[in-house]
Formats: structure tokens, C-alpha cells, sequence
């Protein structure tokens, strides 16, 4: 029986240069603007005046148990519900107000697979670009280039069920950036993983952030998915505790590293599963 991969090492993601990075406003635009978000199911309040801002070329986590609100957010970034109150917008296009502008520039992996299983890699990829309207030419050659860059240009006709777990998280992340955004969201994107897995799609969004300058929110109850170069919110029972550097939250809290400052704001007495 041979021992699992070890995963791999994490570094601290690089700032990219700016001058390296497409250009998307000349406003110096937040890629996320989360502003006084609240939101109640009936009488329970999911999310208590919530924000936060992401900012372009940027990772941040957004950390918190399960029930911590993570979901319920990304549901109102996405539109699959409706704000209630406070206001939300994607390089200053107001989401409620101007949804269109807004989600062009938004890639999103849930945390459920959403893959057609029966469909092979190109077809899911395809359909998934007509939906954008991308022309079956051009949806043809970015579909070809990000299997390649996936490493999954081999697996083109295979069926998607034929898929490790890792290999169509991957996919979903090509998925995500087919019409080229500037800001994805995550989703718990690495549950379920193995650990060689989990290192290889961490791995991969690192460098979307220091080579293509896309802004990511990556929601996780996982503290080794956090390196010190990352903004970090933290979110707890709806409410935001803590966000800014990472290194920043860990100090302004009294403790050495993330785990001692997670428990310490939100009064936990054990980490989060799977926590390292």
C-alpha cells in the first residue's frame, strides 16, 4: 500500500506587477464591494450588516465554519437571491441595479459539482460558452487553451463521470473562466479532495492571481489554505469579526498564527474540521 502525496508546499502568494495586469478601470474600482450586506430566512438572520472589499490580482479567504454565512453570501453576489438589504458590486457595476455589466465579469465555483457527467470535457465547456454567447469558433480555441493549461487536454472527448475529484474541479475552474472575468468566487472548492488534489487547485488559482491579475474570494473553514500574503474575512455566525492582511488579523487578535486567532474571535474551543 503506498502512502498518500505529501501536499505541497504553500508559499506566500506574490504581489503581481501592475503594470503587468490588463487594464480594467482607471478608478482604482474594489473587484468585489460587499457594503452593509444583510440577509434573514424568515426570522433567522444569515448575514448581520456585512463588509468586506476584494481587491483586483488579489486572494482573499473568506474564512468560517459551516452555517458561518459563506454560502448564503455567494448566493447574493450570484444573483440566486435577491439582497435585501445593503448593496454589493463587481468593479463598481451595482449588482441589483445593473446585473449584466456586473456578472460579465464574474467566474463562480460552487461548492456542488454542476458538471454534466454524461457530456465530454469540450462539450461541458462549449455549452457552457454558448450560454455566454461566445461564437462556436472562438468558444472552440478557449476551450482547447484551457484544457491545455489544465493539463487536461488529453481528456478532451472523455466523458466527465471518467473524472478524478480533483480533475473536475479543475474542469469547473476552466468552466468559470471561459468568458474571461476578473473576479472568481470559490466556494469551498477543495472538499472532498485528496491532499494532492487540494494542493493542485490551490496551487492553480495562486498563479491565475499573480499571472492573469483575476481577484479571488475563496470561502474555506481550512486554515492551511491561508498563507500570510492573503487578505483574510473572518465570518462568523453571520457577521464579519476580522478582515485585512492576514498577518494583520493574526496580530491585532494576540495570537501566533491563524488557528489561535480564529479561536480566539470567535470563541471556539476546537479548530474547524480539517483545519492543520
Amino acid at each position: 500500500m503506498t502512502s498518500p502525496a505529501p501536499i505541497a508546499e504553500h508559499r506566500e502568494t506574490p504581489r503581481p506587477d501592475p503594470a503587468a495586469i490588463p487594464t480594467i478601470t482607471s478608478s482604482g474600482v474594489a473587484a468585489l464591494s460587499i457594503d452593509s450586506v444583510s440577509h434573514a430566512y424568515g426570522p433567522r438572520r444569515a448575514l448581520m450588516d456585512v463588509s468586506f472589499n476584494v481587491q483586483p490580482a488579489s486572494f482573499t479567504a473568506l474564512l468560517g465554519l459551516n452555517g458561518a454565512g459563506k454560502s448564503t453570501l455567494f448566493s447574493l453576489i450570484t444573483r440566486l437571491f435577491g439582497i435585501q438589504s445593503g448593496r454589493a458590486s463587481i468593479f463598481g457595476h451595482d449588482i441589483s441595479k445593473n446585473p449584466g455589466e456586473a456578472l460579465r465579469l464574474l467566474g463562480v465555483v460552487f461548492q456542488p459539482r454542476t458538471l454534466d457527467l454524461d457530456l465530454s470535457l469540450t462539450q461541458n465547456l462549449l455549452y457552457h460558452a454558448a450560454l455566454h454567447g461566445i461564437s462556436r469558433r472562438e468558444a472552440a480555441t478557449r476551450t482547447a487553451e484551457l484544457l491545455g493549461r489544465i493539463g487536461l487536454a488529453e481528456r478532451a472527448g472523455s466523458k466527465v463521470r471518467d473524472l478524478s475529484g480533483g480533475q473536475m474541479r479543475r474542469l469547473e475552474i476552466a468552466r468559470a473562466l471561459l468568458h474571461r472575468p476578473r473576479l472568481l468566487l470559490l466556494d469551498e472548492p477543495t472538499v472532498g479532495l485528496d491532499v494532492k488534489a487540494r494542493a493542485d487547485i490551490i496551487s492553480h488559482v495562486r498563479q491565475l492571481v499573480t499571472e492573469q491579475g483575476i481577484g479571488v474570494l475563496w470561502a474555506t473553514h481550512l486554515f492551511d489554505e491561508i498563507m500570510p500574503g492573503d487578505d483574510l474575512v473572518v465570518l462568523h455566525q453571520g457577521k464579519v469579526l476580522a478582515q485585512g492582511p492576514m498577518s494583520l488579523v493574526v496580530a491585532e487578535a494576540g495570537a501566533q498564527d491563524v488557528n489561535t486567532a480564529f479561536m480566539r474571535l470567535t470563541g471556539a474551543q476546537t479548530m474547524p474540521g480539517g483545519g492543520a
